[in-house]
């Protein structure tokens, strides 16, 4: 049986969302093109919430959009292609600034195919990386995070579940040993 360890408790993970909300306004100040995507399926979520806090933080709402980045990894050879999920993309690309958004940041290759459908779509004047949970050295492309929930250090088989309500469960973030 799998053991747990709780990361981020419902009220930490509210928190957690605010201050990052804030670091992208901070980092965003002035610019009136910023845009939210979120990948699906965990960012898509995230997204949402985001756009709440930044909408209290800003005084403004900021356009939302969802990213499904199936159909652009670089793995799809190698194994067959999961649930695909919906892209919405409400918005022109070009010229914005996008703050991309993802539960868990682990490789890197998600991320990789997320640019990928993004530059399909438009020219974006600037794309930033926002996740929740970042499992610090495991990357295997040069990706690194500009807006980070929690930094984790991860060995072997752990892995990161992130619960959230939208999922049915409870906004909690558990580190998993097997």
């Amino acid at each position: 049986m799998a053991e747990s360890t709780l990361l981020l408790s419902e009220n930490a993970l509210g928190l957690t969302l605010s201050r990052m909300a804030h670091e992208i306004a901070i980092a965003n100040e002035g610019q009136s093109n910023l845009v939210l995507i979120g990948i699906q399926t965990g960012g898509a979520y995230l997204v949402e919430r985001l756009g709440t806090h930044l909408e209290k933080v800003l005084g403004h709402t900021v356009p939302t959009g969802k990213l499904d980045v199936s159909l652009f990894r670089d793995d799809i050879d190698a194994r067959p292609i999961g649930e695909v999920h919906e892209t919405n993309i409400p918005f022109d690309l070009d010229g914005t600034h996008i703050v991309l958004i993802d539960d868990v940041l682990y490789s890197g290759r998600t991320i990789r195919a997320a640019l990928e459908g993004l530059m399909q779509r438009g020219r974006p004047n600037k794309v930033q990386l926002a996740v929740l949970i970042d499992r610090a050295g495991h990357r295997e492309l040069p990706i690194e995070p500009n807006f980070v929930g929690k930094r984790q250090e991860t060995i072997g088989d752990q892995h990161i579940d992130v619960q959230l309500t939208e999922k049915g469960g409870k906004d909690e973030v558990f580190l998993i040993n097997p």
